[in-house]
């Protein structure tokens, strides 16, 4: 009954996507323009883990970053509100749509968003030529709703037992901050030192990441890439379940 929702979702959607397309456009163009093109000429191509430069490895870091925080943004306050403030859940619970409709009806509208946010980024990478092929364009694309789904699922059960939003600051500062630094997204973690290294591995980020520069590149290791791609989906399955048991008890308690 979770495709019941579609419409809500996406008339949400049409009264919001103007302002989501041209942040998604041009927000890449900037940071690639400053980071990637200037910062770049300054970094050994050498050490990017077999980018032929700067840019081609910073870009996938900031398409698994957009993604990233994306899916947290949409995970946190939109959820806690439709909880809170506007009671849109409680709404929803006098229809006959269950606690789990509610709750995969909003991840799988959280995903297509993300995803729809990230092929604008990709279309505004293309301009610079960043891509190996259309092939690894589109299982780049991929990767991000992939990615989307594995934060989405543990942010939004971590939201819905929240009582007051004052946790999200910590989510935002200790959490989301310090993985999109050291997840391989600006430089390699093998710069880093060792045990740091085997953390920066551990988070999501990371993951996604890899398998984004391994897609845009068209250099993929499909071991290793099968491993990425299970631990995110693991992660995201796992959030996705903790999410709609949490909720299930706000929701009727």
């Amino acid at each position: 009954m979770a495709s019941r929702q579609v419409d809500y979702w996406l008339t949400v959607q049409r009264r919001t996507w103007k302002g989501s397309v041209v942040a998604g456009f041009f927000t890449p163009l900037l940071y690639v323009a400053a980071m990637g093109l200037m910062l770049g000429r300054y970094v050994q191509v050498g050490a990017l883990d077999g980018a032929p430069s700067y840019l081609h490895f910073l870009a996938p870091g900031l398409l698994a970053g957009q993604a990233m925080l994306l899916a947290v943004g949409d995970a946190t306050w939109p959820v806690f509100g439709k909880i809170m403030w506007d009671k849109t859940y409680l709404g929803m619970m006098a229809t006959p749509l269950r606690v789990s409709d509610i709750a995969v009806g909003h991840l799988a509208a959280i995903v297509l968003r993300v995803g729809a946010s990230c092929a604008v980024f990709m279309l505004a990478l293309a301009l610079f030529g960043l891509y190996a092929g259309w092939g690894g364009a589109l299982g780049a694309l991929l990767v991000q709703f992939v990615l989307a789904f594995a934060f989405a699922g543990p942010v939004f059960a971590f939201t819905a037992g929240l009582r007051t939003d004052s946790a999200f600051a910590f989510l935002y500062r200790v959490v989301q901050v310090p993985m999109y630094l050291f997840s391989g997204a600006f430089f390699p973690v093998a710069n880093l030192a060792e045990p740091v290294q085997w953390l920066a591995k551990a988070l999501p980020l990371w993951h996604g990441v890899e398998l984004t520069r391994m897609a845009m590149l068209e250099n993929v290791d499909w071991l290793a890439a099968a491993g990425h791609l299970a631990y995110l989906l693991v992660l995201g399955g796992l959030g996705a379940a903790l999410a709609v048991r949490r909720l299930q008890r706000r929701l009727i308690a």
